[in-house]
């Protein structure tokens, strides 16, 4: 029997973490937090919702692109689910038109599935000297192909992030998809300060892995990277310490000019909860020591979970608990127009976390009550 108060050691509530609360449940559904009564019963451990990943390739050896199904992302939402991350936004990376449309079909389909909250379409309309992995074969300028999907997805609700290279959408262009509502991210650019701004000025709110992919920040030359950390733009960043140096982490996370603006993302790929192998574009990619790589030798997607993720934030890069945790979750899911996320109330048992003293994940809180 599932107890109506439990108190745990401490409880993040999307801001803070806190002692002294319990949260009250009801059909398996928290629906209050108060400070603890002396019934509730006592929970060792820090309590927190679940984490969200706004930019998930593949899980359980699935790939998005390779079989863009129902089944795919269902298949994703779980091997992710049991790390600890319990919103994702599958991703779909560049490749033929016909692709992206199945992806889309794909999450109508998928609507309402528990963990997946929309799509995330990142590319093809990027730039090629900055592809990373992706193939040059597909890469185009924004059409109204890709336009009509994302009007589609969004008149019906679904939430989309798109990512691009303003030097592949006109002003125009980037306007209009802003105004479906659609987050427009801006990445894989080759891009000057001066079109990251006017591309932020004309509706994009958001960055796709910082520092990766982008023109780079020099003393005299901002670039797309520098344009970034110094706007008030949410921005993606990859802490597995092979996409970004570690104190290059902590560097831009203290320099933006607003708090929680940075939000942790996995690029996660097939192998999390699959073999250490899967196929992109036809050819082999290998997980060696920690690292995706594929046939040029080159990253290609990244093996992290947020949780482990929310762990390296706080052990190597020496950020607080409690912004670590913002940056995995209530920043993603303020980014995606999700703050219900955020919050442990109204959520059900199965969408709370239960971390240990080192804030890695032991189980959710449905496991936690169900094994006693």
């Amino acid at each position: 029997m599932t107890p109506q108060w439990i108190a745990p050691d401490l409880l993040f509530d999307g801001t803070t973490l806190r002692a002294g609360q319990a949260l009250r449940i009801a059909e398996d559904v928290v629906q209050e937090v108060a400070p603890a009564p002396q019934s509730a019963q006592p929970l060792a451990g820090i309590l927190t919702p679940g984490y969200v990943d706004l930019q998930v390739n593949g899980g359980g050896g699935a790939l998005l692109n390779g079989t863009p199904t129902r089944a795919t992302i269902a298949t994703m939402a779980d091997a992710h689910r049991r790390h600890g991350t319990v919103a994702i936004l599958p991703t779909v990376i560049t490749d033929r038109a016909e692709v992206l449309e199945d992806a889309a079909n794909a999450m109508i389909a998928a609507e309402g599935m528990n963990g997946v909250i929309g799509l995330h379409i990142e590319g093809p309309h990027i730039s090629e000297p900055r592809k990373g992995t992706h193939e040059a074969r597909f890469i185009r300028p924004l059409d109204d192909r890709t336009m009509a999907v994302v009007t589609h997805l969004r008149d019906i609700d679904i939430p989309v992030m798109i990512t691009l290279a303003p030097e592949s959408a006109t002003l125009d262009q980037i306007s209009a998809l802003a105004k479906t509502g659609a987050v427009v991210s801006l990445g894989h650019t080759d891009a000057t300060a001066a079109q990251v701004n006017a591309a932020i000025a004309a509706g994009a709110s958001c960055a796709t892995h910082l520092f990766n992919a982008m023109s780079p920040m020099t003393s005299r030359a901002p670039g797309a990277v520098g344009a970034i950390i110094n706007s008030t733009v949410f921005a993606g960043i990859i802490a597995d310490g092979y996409h970004v140096d570690d104190s290059m982490v902590g560097l831009t996370i203290r320099a933006r000019p607003e708090p929680d603006r940075m939000m942790l993302v996995s690029d996660s790929m097939p192998t999390i909860g699959g073999p250490d192998h899967f196929t992109l574009y036809g050819h082999d990619v290998t997980l060696r020591d920690g690292r995706l790589i594929n046939r040029e030798g080159t990253l290609a997607g990244a093996h992290i979970t947020q949780a482990r993720g929310v762990q390296r934030l706080i052990h190597n890069i020496g950020l607080s608990p409690e912004a670590a945790l913002r940056m995995a979750i209530t920043t993603p899911a303020t980014c995606i127009g999700r703050p219900d996320l955020a919050t442990p109330v109204g959520r059900p048992l199965a969408d709370l976390l239960v971390l240990d003293t080192d804030y890695g994940l032991r189980h959710t809180l449905a496991e936690t009550i169900a094994a006693e």
